[in-house]
């Protein structure tokens, strides 16, 4: 599982993603269902930011034809002048398995209030090609997608890929339906090969699989803004399935702790 995780505690799911093309089409990708704890790391005196508390559930699910995803979070940010906020999101996609079409519904609140809601579809015309955004919400309007730009599963998937193939850096335009800008630079470095944690407490057959760690930059849709918005670390396993994960904001990060994970059936095609 890859994250786009918004400024001050917004979040949008990348989705987890299936073998799309030959390059990766020895990884063995397990859908599931996971829960996360959410807390401050760490945190700039000049940051504002005090606290952090949350959770956030997480289902990958397979269909005959694609790929499901179901976020849901709660997170509860505290700030030294000023009162907590609290923010609720669910975003639900759908990646259909040639990566070329995608869907996507998002609907965030802030202290009760909604703050923003995000959904329509987008079709690329061919692997490698361009294509077209059409956002349903917040007002209808079209945008177009770069040749080589990815949906979250297809990215994923060229991760893992070159990943597998021992490269260490991938640079993308993805587009996730999580803002209005359309598609972003994602840049990921990606390190060396981690065997799994024979001991690991969760104690989770699905969690038994080498992963690298991979670290994300997301930048600004201005393509003038040198640095990103904001990194995401984590220890990626190799069917898919993301270890804790570390969200940097530069000022304050956000650390996403695995309580608990199973696995989803496949389905009867």
């Amino acid at each position: 599982m890859i994250e786009r995780w918004g400024r001050a505690g917004g979040f949008a799911a990348v989705a987890l993603t299936a073998v799309l093309w030959a390059g990766a089409a020895d990884a063995e990708i397990n859908a599931h269902r996971a829960i996360y704890t959410m807390t401050l790391g760490t945190s700039r005196t000049d940051s504002g930011v005090t606290g952090a508390r949350g959770a956030m559930a997480y289902q990958w699910g397979e269909t005959c034809d694609g790929w499901t995803v179901e976020q849901r979070y709660k997170l509860t940010l505290s700030y030294a002048e000023s009162q907590d906020v609290v923010i609720v999101s669910n975003f639900v996609t759908w990646e259909s398995k040639d990566g070329l079409r995608y869907r996507f519904n998002q609907k965030e609140t802030r202290d009760g209030t909604v703050d923003e809601e995000i959904r329509g579809e987008a079709q690329l015309d061919g692997p490698g090609k361009g294509g077209k955004i059409t956002f349903e919400m917040p007002q209808p309007k079209t945008m177009t997608l770069p040749p080589g730009a990815l949906f979250p599963s297809a990215h994923t998937i060229l991760l893992l890929a070159k990943a597998q193939a021992g490269e260490n850096f991938v640079s993308r335009q993805v587009f996730d339906g999580a803002t209005v800008e359309g598609a972003v630079l994602v840049t990921a470095a990606i390190g060396g090969k981690v065997q799994p944690d024979p001991n690991d407490p969760l104690k989770a057959p699905i969690l038994q699989h080498p992963g690298w760690r991979v670290r994300l930059a997301f930048f600004p849709a201005d393509v003038n803004e040198e640095k990103p918005d904001y990194e995401l670390g984590m220890l990626l396993l190799d069917n898919g399935v993301s270890r804790d994960m570390l969200i940097d904001y530069g000022d304050y990060t956000i650390k996403a702790k695995l309580d608990s994970i199973e696995p989803l059936p496949k389905p009867t095609c």
